[in-house]
């Protein structure tokens, strides 16, 4: 069956037929793909799931505020203190605020700060479907009547609005994050591939393939509830360039293989499609279902992210098995120029630096295997220092925008906590007894009267730190067991706080349910493929060391080179699927090698000759998807920088270490014992050479 689908994108007539299918769907393609920012979720409350209390607060709240304002903390300042003439300043601005469209309601202010330093200014601005944008280009405005005419007057607008606008201009180098992507895929295909021109192929078929899985994804959160937002848009392009090109590569390089031992060029695709196709396919498999378990999560961003990737690599999987063989074969052997395949012609020798690294290891490969561990675990150690507890809005740039910059000289200022308050929500009867209890608890420094409609009232308390601290997180810790306390008030506690203190407690249970979930499947599909117990758990060993390896090597690197403040709370959740999967999937390509070989000449053989002829195509591979993750460091936001670093360091450090050396000696010490309980593990190999038992898999042991 396999080898019959494998003739459809490489026949004579099925490749024009094949590109015409995917002409055909790249127009709606390139349609749906640009509204995917229309269906994008941003606000950090529509990531929560329904059962946390601020969720709660939110719906509850409705009677009270409007629940489609943000507010924008507009802050003044001057070195040596503001003058009259400021002041009268920011009086004009507040009054030419209410003119700008989206703004709502009276501005809360101007106020001077008691020490004379700083002024601000309270403006609630309306959240429509234009979601952040909306918001981007309201705080525009208002930015241009602040620095008009402003005679050395300093202007920031910071706040959740702020915080929003700036987010948006961050997420907003989505273009130049595809951009610098396709350069880094382009770059590293030269390298590999020496040539020119191949490298358009894989790059235009990932090209097609992020625009088609943005397509699908727009209709899914649309129509079907799933919950997008900017950083899905993101990791997606990384994800999908990374993965197909790893495809591509594979594809490619057995295609040239099969060009040298097969005439016809139609023949060659169809037997490098059908050698191939199964560890590319049992690959993306891997990934996907890891992904898609993210759906167990119950952070609705967590939620949308893995089916939304989910859907990038099947997407990307069947773009690089249908349409990049048939562009192959269009193109025929000159695509491979100056270096063209010819027919009958040898491959370059098998005695490259992998054939070399494998007779080193296989000295002492239970030496070998041992100190790598070692080594690695040694590595993990900076792991514990990992600082996962999220971070303040002010810490998620890497650089200071005009929120930061605003932040601080608020908090300098002002009380930290002003204009952005923490919300109680009680029955009307209870709501003396809720106020006094939130008076009394450390770090809320004023609690505003109650305003009662009907049975509930609410109650807003300010807070003395940061909003977006950790600390003020935990006076909303404090604040809720106060009035959790009271009988029959039913008091609940909200606001933009408790909302990253749920999102963070919810990141943290959901690494705790879903990454045993992710290991036990990873490992089903192993055994499935494998046939086996032993190599399966063996993998998986190697795999989590090398996450725990990354992780270390990374919170190192956050803290003391980079200096950020800290991870975002689903950060080595997030962390630990792409790795394990995508480290998985290097495994596969090897193992699956090395077992074709054992069939015949036994394990230790199958070991060498297996990192000997999949070990250029899979360290070029690694470092197509090291180079773009690496590239989400462009954007200006410390969480791509983040998950862009641990994962291009652990996918170096999978491939170039735990591959090659690791797992190649548990493979020589473990022998046949790998294929345990397979009737791999009890066969012996043949003495016979290859060609004389099996000539079909002669192939495969030439690196076919």
């Amino acid at each position: 069956m396999l080898r019959k689908l494998a003739t459809l994108p490489s026949g004579r007539r099925g490749k024009w037929i094949v590109l015409a299918l995917w002409v055909v769907l790249l127009v709606p393609s390139l349609l749906l793909a640009g509204k995917l920012g229309d269906v994008q979720e941003n606000d950090n409350s529509a990531w929560l799931p329904g059962d946390a209390e601020s969720t709660a607060v939110v719906e509850r709240a409705e009677r009270f505020m409007p629940t489609d304002t943000v507010p924008a903390l507009v802050v003044y300042d001057r070195p040596g203190g503001v003058t009259d003439a400021d002041l009268t300043k920011a009086r004009a601005d507040a009054e030419a605020f209410q003119g700008v469209e989206k703004v709502t309601g009276q501005p809360r202010g101007p106020v001077r700060s008691d020490d004379g330093e700083a002024i601000q200014t309270v403006v609630q601005i309306q959240k429509d479907r234009s979601g952040w944008d909306g918001i981007s280009e309201v705080v525009d405005e208002m930015t241009g009547f602040g620095e008009a005419d402003a005679n050395g007057l300093g202007f920031h607008v910071t706040g959740p609005a702020g915080y929003a606008a700036d987010s948006i201009k961050a997420f907003g180098g989505g273009g130049g994050l595809t951009a610098i992507t396709a350069a880094v895929v382009v770059l590293i295909l030269l390298l590999t591939y020496r040539s020119p021109v191949l490298p358009l192929l894989p790059l235009m078929t990932a090209g097609v393939a992020l625009m088609a899985s943005e397509a699908v994804i727009y209709l899914l959160a649309k129509n079907a509830g799933l919950v997008v937002n900017a950083q899905t848009s993101f990791i997606l392009t990384v994800l999908v360039f990374g993965a197909a090109t790893d495809y591509a590569l594979l594809l490619t390089s057995r295609y040239r293989e099969e060009l040298r031992r097969h005439e016809d060029r139609h023949d060659a695709m169809a037997e490098a499609l059908h050698r191939s196709a199964p560890a590319i396919i049992a690959s993306a498999a891997t990934v996907a279902v890891s992904l898609m378990l993210l759906m167990l999560a119950t952070l609705n961003s967590t939620q949308g992210l893995g089916p939304a990737c989910a859907v990038g690599i099947l997407v990307g999987l069947l773009a690089m098995v249908t349409l990049m063989p048939a562009l192959l074969v269009i193109c025929g052997r000159w695509i491979f120029w100056p270096v063209r395949p010819a027919y009958g012609s040898t491959g370059p020798a098998k005695d490259g630096i992998w054939t070399r690294v494998g007779t080193a290891v296989s000295a002492r490969p239970r030496v070998v295997w041992i100190g790598t561990a070692l080594a690695l675990g040694v590595m993990a150690i900076g792991a514990f220092g990992l600082k996962a507890d999220g971070l303040s809005n002010k810490d998620q740039f890497t650089g200071k925008p005009q929120m930061a910059v605003g932040e601080e000289i608020k908090n300098r200022h002002f009380p930290a906590g002003s204009g952005d308050p923490v919300l109680v929500v009680t029955k009307a009867g209870a709501a003396g007894q809720v106020s006094a209890a939130l008076s009394g608890v450390p770090g809320i420094t004023a609690v505003a009267p109650p305003v009662v409609k009907g049975d509930e009232a609410m109650i807003l308390g300010e807070l003395a730190d940061s909003p977006t601290g950790t600390t003020a997180m935990a006076t909303v810790e404090k604040a809720r067991t106060e009035v959790h306390g009271i009988d029959g008030a039913d008091a609940q506690v909200g606001g933009n706080t408790a909302i990253m203190l749920d999102t963070r407690e919810a990141a943290a249970h959901d690494s705790k349910l879903i990454i045993p979930i992710v290991l036990v499947v990873v490992f089903l599909i192993l055994a499935l493929l494998l046939r086996a117990i032993v190599a399966p758990l063996l993998l998986m060993a190697t795999v989590v060391l090398s996450f725990a390896a990354a992780m270390g090597v990374s919170a190192l690197v956050f803290e003391h080179v980079f200096g950020f403040a800290g991870t975002d709370a689903n950060f080595p959740l997030l962390a630990f699927v792409f790795l394990v999967a995508l480290g998985i999937d290097y495994n596969i390509f090897l193992v699956t090698r090395v077992r074709e070989v054992a069939l015949l000449e036994g394990t230790r053989r199958g070991a060498l000759t297996g990192l000997s002829t999949t070990g250029g195509v899979i360290t070029s591979a690694g470092l197509v998807l090291a180079g773009t993750f690496a590239a989400m460091a462009s954007l200006p936001l410390v969480f791509a920088a983040e998950l862009g670093f641990a994962v291009a360091f652990g996918v170096l450090l999978d491939t170039m270490v735990v591959r090659s050396v690791l797992v190649t000696a548990l493979t020589l010490d473990a022998d046949r014992w790998m294929w345990w309980p397979s009737a791999l593990f009890g066969r012996r190999p043949t003495d016979r050479p290859p060609s004389e038992d099996r000539p079909d898999l002669e192939p495969a042991l030439r690196g076919g």
